[in-house]
C-alpha cells in the first residue's frame, strides 16, 4: 500500500469563530458605497415605488440564488477562488484568476473615494467647501485636470489619507481572520447602522422630507413594462451584494463545516437591502429638502454616485441647521462602509496569493496590500484621479465581474457538470433546501441574462464611448486594465501551487470526499448527510 506524507486537512484552515462573526463580515462587505449613493437614484430613476417589485424579484431570482451558489462553492471546495476553480477542475482555475484580477483594480480605486470620505467627514464640521461645494470639489480639493491622461500631479492631503487608509487595511487583514476582518466588522458595522439610523431620523424631521419621499416611493406601474427597468434592477441586486466578486467564494472558505448556508444566504441579502431601502429614505428625505430650500423640484436636484456625495450632500449641510453633524454623520457612515467592504475586496487577492505560493497571511498582506497600496496612490493621489477612477469602475463592474461570473457558472453548472453536487452540499448543510428550480435560476436564467447586460454595456460603449472621455482614456484605463486582468488569468495557472496539500485531490471535505472530485459512480455522502446536528457556529 502507498503512503503520503501527512498534510494539512480541510479542517485546519483558519475559521471564523462564530456564524455571527461570518455575519458581519459578509454584511460588511455587500453594504458599501453603492448603497448610499446609487441605489437611491436608481429606484427613482426607475419608476420610484414601483422599481421595489422588479427589485424584489431580481433579489429572489438572481441574487440569493448566486448569493448560495458562491457560498457553496467556498465551503464545499475550501479555498480562495483561484484554488476553489482548480479544485473542481485544474484546467479552469483560471476564472478564479481572473476574480482576483477584478478585485485587485477595484480595490486600488475603492480606497481613494474612502479617503475622500473621511476628509469630508473632518471638513463637515466647519463646512470647509464653502459656498460652492462642487467648485470645490473639483478645483481645490481634487484639483481635478479631466482632459489628462496621467497628470503626476500628486494631492498631499489626499496621499496622505489614502497611505493610513492601506495602512488600516493592510494591518487588518495581516492577522487572523476572527482578530482582523472578524473583530474590525463586528465594531464598525454596528457603529454604521447606528449612525445612519440617527441620520435618517434627523432627515425625517426636515422641511420639505415628505416630498422627497414621495418622490422616492410613488409609483409609476408603467415602467414595469420596461425591459430596461428590470435590467437595472438585476444590475444593482448583483453589484450590491457582492456576488461574482469572488469575495463571498473566500469567506465562505474560511466557515465551520455545520454552517447553515442558505440560512446565511438569506440573512446577509435581506440586510443588505434593507439597508439599501433605509438608505433611500434618508437620501431622498434629505433631497426633499434640498428641494424645498431652493424652490424647484426633487427631480432637479437628485443625483447619484460621486456627485450625491461630494456636491449635493454638502450643499444640503450648507443649508441646513446643525449641518456639521449631519455631514459627520453622513460621511462617516460612507467611511466605515468603504472600509468593511475594502477589505472584503482585498482578502479576495491576499487569500489568493497566499493559497498559490504557501505563505502566511501576514506575508501575503503585506506583500500585497503593500503593491496594491502604491499602484493605488501613484495613480489615484494624483489631479487626474477621478477620470481614472471613473473608467476603471464602469470596466471592472459593469464588464469585469458580468463575464467572470458567466464564466463561473458556466463552466460549473454545464462544462463540468457539477450542478446537482453543488446542490447536495448545499442541502447537507442546510436547512432550507434547495432544488431544480435554483439550477434553472442559477445556470440557466442567470447566465442568459449577464450575457444580455455585457453584450448590451459593451455595445453601448463601443458606439458612444462613456463620459466624453477620449480613446487612449478609455483605452489605458478600460480595456488594457480589463486584458491585463485576463492575461493574469492564462498565466498563473501555469505556476504551480506550492505544498501537497494544493494537490488536486490530496485534500478531503469534512464528508470524506476529496475536493479535487471523486470517481465516477462512487455514491457522493453529501445527498444523504445527517443534517439533524447543528454546531454552536450555526446557531
Amino acid at each position: 500500500m502507498t503512503t503520503t506524507t501527512p498534510h494539512k486537512t480541510r479542517s485546519t484552515r483558519d475559521t471564523f469563530n462564530t456564524r455571527f462573526v461570518f455575519l458581519m463580515a459578509a454584511i460588511g462587505s455587500a453594504v458599501g458605497l453603492g448603497n448610499i449613493w446609487r441605489f437611491p437614484y436608481v429606484a427613482y430613476d426607475n419608476g420610484g415605488g414601483a422599481f421595489l417589485i422588479p427589485y424584489m424579484v431580481a433579489l429572489l431570482t438572481a441574487g440569493i440564488p448566486i448569493l448560495w451558489f458562491d457560498l457553496a462553492i467556498g465551503h464545499r471546495f475550501r479555498g480562495s477562488a483561484p484554488l476553489a476553480f482548480r479544485r473542481i477542475s485544474s484546467r479552469w482555475e483560471g476564472i478564479g484568476w481572473f476574480k482576483v484580477g477584478v478585485n485587485f483594480f477595484i480595490a486600488i480605486y475603492y480606497a481613494a473615494i474612502i479617503a475622500w470620505a473621511a476628509l469630508y467627514t473632518v471638513k463637515s464640521v466647519t463646512q470647509a467647501w464653502g459656498d460652492d461645494p462642487a467648485e470645490y470639489f473639483m478645483g481645490d480639493f481634487l484639483q481635478a485636470e479631466p482632459e489628462a491622461t496621467y497628470s503626476g500631479h500628486i494631492v498631499p492631503s489626499i496621499l496622505g489619507v489614502m497611505v493610513l487608509v492601506w495602512i488600516v487595511c493592510i494591518a487588518t487583514l495581516a492577522t487572523s481572520i476572527n482578530e482582523g476582518i472578524g473583530k474590525l466588522t463586528s465594531i464598525f458595522l454596528p457603529v454604521l447602522a447606528v449612525m445612519f439610523i440617527i441620520l435618517v431620523i434627523r432627515a425625517f424631521f426636515l422641511d420639505g422630507a415628505a416630498e422627497g419621499l414621495n418622490a422616492f416611493f410613488t409609483p409609476d406601474w408603467s415602467v414595469l413594462s420596461n425591459p430596461s427597468v428590470w435590467i437595472a434592477a438585476y444590475g444593482q441586486i448583483f453589484f450590491s451584494l457582492s456576488i461574482g466578486f469572488g469575495i463571498m467564494i473566500t469567506y465562505a472558505s474560511y466557515l465551520k463545516p455545520r454552517t447553515n448556508l442558505t440560512n446565511t444566504g438569506l440573512v446577509t441579502a435581506f440586510a443588505n437591502s434593507s439597508f439599501e431601502v433605509l438608505a433611500g429614505i434618508g437620501v431622498f428625505a434629505t433631497l426633499g429638502y434640498m428641494a424645498a430650500q431652493q424652490g424647484v423640484a426633487v427631480d432637479e436636484v437628485a443625483s447619484s454616485g460621486i456627485g450625491l456625495a461630494f456636491i449635493a450632500f454638502p450643499t444640503i449641510i450648507n443649508l441646513m441647521p446643525l449641518g456639521g453633524l449631519f455631514g459627520v454623520l453622513f460621511f462617516g457612515s460612507l467611511f466605515l462602509a468603504g472600509v468593511t467592504s475594502l477589505i472584503s475586496i482585498m482578502e479576495v487577492v491576499v487569500s489568493a496569493v497566499a493559497d498559490k505560493f504557501n505563505i502566511s497571511r501576514r506575508v501575503s498582506a503585506i506583500t500585497v496590500g503593500g503593491t496594491m497600496a502604491v499602484v493605488s496612490c501613484v495613480l489615484f493621489s494624483t489631479s487626474s484621479g477621478l477620470v481614472t477612477l471613473d473608467i476603471m469602475d464602469k470596466f471592472t463592474n459593469n464588464l469585469g465581474i458580468v463575464f467572470g461570473s458567466i464564466c463561473a457558472l458556466v463552466v460549473v453548472g454545464w462544462v463540468t457538470g457539477r450542478r446537482r453536487e453543488i446542490q447536495q452540499h448545499l442541502n447537507a448543510v442546510s436547512q432550507f433546501k434547495v432544488g431544480g428550480f435554483w439550477q434553472f435560476l442559477t445556470f440557466i436564467a442567470t447566465p442568459l441574462l449577464l450575457v444580455y447586460f455585457l453584450v448590451n454595456e459593451i455595445l453601448t460603449i463601443a458606439r458612444e464611448g462613456y463620459e466624453g472621455y477620449s480613446s487612449t482614456q478609455i483605452g489605458l484605463f478600460g480595456w488594457a486594465v480589463l486584458g491585463l486582468i485576463l492575461l493574469a488569468s492564462f498565466l498563473m495557472p501555469l505556476v504551480a501551487f506550492r505544498g501537497n496539500k494544493y494537490l488536486d485531490g490530496m485534500e478531503t471535505s469534512d464528508y470524506g470526499v476529496p475536493v479535487g472530485g471523486r470517481p465516477a459512480g462512487t455514491p457522493n455522502p453529501l445527498a444523504t448527510a445527517n443534517t439533524a446536528t447543528q454546531t454552536a457556529d450555526d446557531k
